[in-house]
């Protein structure tokens, strides 16, 4: 048996069905839907797996239509809009059970020369100085409890060190901002397509409770129905998932049941190698609704 980070790869090994078509499973780990991430990264592979290898992705949009079913396959049709000179375009639709669940946009550009700048990466300690967090312990809506009870008992692929109060320790509200140094546990073969997608797979994981920030204490505080909306990346220079990256987030807005995040990725030279962004569902939830489970 492998180690979750071999789970993870063979997560996005996806099953090619004919030219234009992929087929992904989801792991079996009590989740009640699809995590975002997980679509997202599976979509990523099924348009880059369409395109000359050579040409890196440079940009991703994304919109999550629909709860995926995490008991059946998730159909990735990819539409080859344009193949350009300098720039490669394509559409991406995940399906199950006869309707589309998320739908993607993204766009692939052979290596040029150009002028080259970024934002200083924050001044934050190294993630060799922050103590490697315990498991999180946060209360769940009844809906998602049998999810996170698994989370918490399984290996995971990707480590996270928080600068600070972890997310999902806090107890009052507070800024909205967090710091957090992300990597996979373990070293991964030295695919840029792969790499890519698990970046933007740990992505889906600090966004959204990013925006809670400012309106609850914790992370999936009982206080909210969340769920991912879109999701937007610029990819402006390499990185590696296996190295360690710094992920810094802001929720510059909230409003009408839902928040806004902005990101930057930074690798350890302190170069901005991703910028990122996300919508997501921050629905209040009745004071009448049942009571969150442990």
């Amino acid at each position: 048996m492998g180690t979750a980070l071999d789970d993870l790869v063979d997560l996005l090994d996806l099953e090619r069905l004919e030219v234009n078509l992929f087929r992904g499973v989801s792991p079996e780990e009590g989740r009640v839907r699809v995590f975002g991430g997980q679509v997202l990264a599976q979509a990523l592979i099924a348009a880059g797996r369409t395109v000359d290898a050579e040409i890196p992705v440079h940009s991703l949009h994304a919109y999550f239509l629909r709860p995926g079913d995490p008991s059946v396959p998730i159909v990735f049709d990819v539409d080859r809009i344009r193949d350009g000179r300098s720039f490669t375009t394509r559409r991406v639709v995940a399906v199950q059970h006869g309707r589309a669940i998320f739908n993607m946009q993204t766009s692939f550009h052979g290596v040029e020369e150009g002028p080259e700048h970024s934002d200083e990466m924050p001044d934050v300690p190294a993630p060799e100085d922050i103590e490697a967090s315990p498991r999180p312990q946060w209360r769940m809506p009844a809906a998602l409890a049998r999810s996170a009870a698994e989370w918490r008992n399984r290996e995971q692929p990707i480590e996270m060190r928080f600068v600070g109060t972890p997310t999902w320790a806090r107890t009052e509200p507070s800024e909205a901002d967090q710091d957090v140094w992300q990597r996979t546990v373990g070293t991964l073969p030295d695919d840029p397509l792969l790499h890519a997608a698990i970046v933007a797979y740990a992505s889906d994981h600090m966004l959204l409770s990013t925006a809670t920030l400012p309106h609850a204490g914790g992370w999936h505080h009982d206080k909210f129905m969340t769920a991912s909306l879109d999701h937007v990346m610029w990819f402006h220079q390499p990185c590696r998932a296996d190295e360690w990256l710094l992920y810094h987030l802001h929720s510059p807005a909230a409003a009408r049941g839902r928040g806004l995040s902005y990101g930057a990725i930074f690798r350890r030279d302190g170069v901005q190698c991703i910028s990122l962004a996300q919508e997501g569902l921050m629905r209040p939830v009745k004071q009448s609704a049942a009571p969150a489970e442990e």
